[in-house]
């Protein structure tokens, strides 16, 4: 939580003379937000500027129902679903899902990926890698870590007042990287410290920033390595992010315009994911304030049993919110400069059960992604007729997470990360550019 009353120091009104800068332990292990942000930006922002929207499907969703339906198939197959065409030829998908199908020129599928693990686990769909690697050193890196140690903040925001990751739901870890480039995770206590402390308004906080700025030119004076001044920046860029406002404004909604949340389908009382809609309208709005890499879940799909009365409930509301939030970003001019991925940890079996629902299926999935400045409008990668496994252009996880890398400006063949035995670890181990995409 965002400490603005701690430390041990005290001033006659009950401040403390570094206390109001602390960060508490929640989201980023006991560090100064300082420090967190020194952390974040040690290699400064040297990339193309895109930002990330990543959509985590817990549970595991079935290709054969949304993106890779089989209407030839044999029944015990095919399922209850047929294909509709979308705005793209070519590109069919679930008839649940119409909203979607309007915008199909752009967002492309991955129908034919390979390499995953039957892992109940968000670690592949964060990062391309399995749970077990590296597990001892605290796992791989997802995609946010990535981008707070490589990248730092966006440089379009006022002192970089948004930090570089959000969590919206608390699925990302930032493995061997450690906390230092964790994601933010605005849960109701984060989120209330966002804002000042009532008792200390801006033009005080002020006073205690010149305050603070006599004493430290002091030692500045006799600092000949300029860590005094480089700290500066820092501080000043922790109370821009408490001051400004804008992250705690872009989480709260009733900020929103009403027309917006309608087409999210959050007033709809007949969507029960009406809820989980507000993720999107939220990530758009965090990527508005300057965040990069903005990650949340939504909805159950780890449909064992009636499979096809969950699709009926989940399809129509994922389509309306994510067709929502492409159609923002675009009207923003901000979806050539904003990645959306969105995948699960694996498929689904091409055989339906005998409780009408499809068990775990790593042998064959999909993996979505809209925006970014890539050709979209397409299908890339087929399975075999019957759903079960790669059959035309395979296309590896690892190879996904490789040209998002590449579409944010970082050289995957090159680039490489320490580890804490201080070994260098590349950030994919399968280096192959989906050239379709770019």
């Amino acid at each position: 939580m965002w400490d603005l009353l701690s430390g041990r120091q005290q001033f006659c009104d009950g401040l403390t003379r570094r206390g109001f800068l602390k960060i508490g332990g929640l989201a980023v292990g006991g560090l100064t937000l300082p420090k967190l942000l020194q952390a974040e930006a040690a290699a400064g922002a040297r990339a193309t500027g895109k930002s990330i929207i990543n959509i985590y499907l817990s549970g595991g969703p079935t290709h054969m129902d949304t993106f890779d339906l089989k209407p030839n198939a044999p029944k015990e197959f095919r399922g209850e679903f047929s294909p509709i065409a979308t705005s793209s030829p070519g590109l069919d998908i679930c008839e649940l899902m119409t909203d979607l199908a309007t915008v199909g020129d752009k967002f492309s599928v991955i129908r034919s990926v390979d390499g995953m693990r039957n892992e109940h686990n968000p670690k592949q769909s964060e990062s391309g890698w399995s749970q077990r690697e590296l597990s001892s050193l605290g796992g791989r890196p997802g995609v946010g870590a990535v981008m707070s140690k490589l990248m730092g903040p966006s440089q379009s925001t006022p002192h970089g007042t948004a930090p570089t990751a959000v969590d919206l739901t608390g699925w990302t870890k930032p493995g061997f990287l450690g906390q230092t480039n964790a994601a933010y995770r605005p849960d109701s206590t984060g989120r209330s410290n966002l804002q000042l402390n009532r008792s200390v308004s801006r033009d005080r906080l002020s006073g205690r920033q010149s305050l603070l700025g006599e004493l430290d030119r002091l030692r500045r004076d006799v600092d000949g390595s300029g860590m005094m001044e480089a700290m500066d920046s820092f501080t000043e860029r922790a109370v821009g992010i408490v001051t400004s406002g804008k992250l705690y404004d872009a989480l709260d909604l009733k900020k929103a315009d009403p027309r917006a949340i309608d087409r999210y389908g959050i007033n709809d009382q007949s969507n029960r994911r009406r809820r989980d809609n507000e993720r999107f309208l939220v990530s758009r709005r965090l990527i508005d304030a300057g965040v990069r890499c903005v990650s949340f879940s939504w909805g159950g799909w780890d449909t064992h049993g009636k499979n096809f009365d969950r699709m009926r409930e989940q399809l129509p509301a994922l389509s309306r919110a994510l067709t929502a939030l492409i159609e923002d970003l675009d009207a923003h001019g901000q979806l050539d400069d904003t990645i959306i991925m969105m995948s699960g940890e694996f498929g689904r079996t091409p055989r339906i059960n005998g409780n009408a629902g499809r068990d775990h299926w790593p042998r064959a999935a999909f993996f979505f992604l809209a925006g970014g400045g890539m050709q979209h409008g397409q299908a890339i990668g087929a399975t075999n007729r019957l759903g079960e496994e790669p059959q035309d252009r395979p296309v590896h996880l690892q190879h996904i997470f490789h040209t998002v890398y590449h579409m944010l400006g970082i050289d995957a063949h090159t680039t490489t990360l320490t580890d804490p035995n201080g070994r260098p670890q590349y950030l994919v181990d399968n280096r192959e550019l989906i050239h379709e995409l770019i």
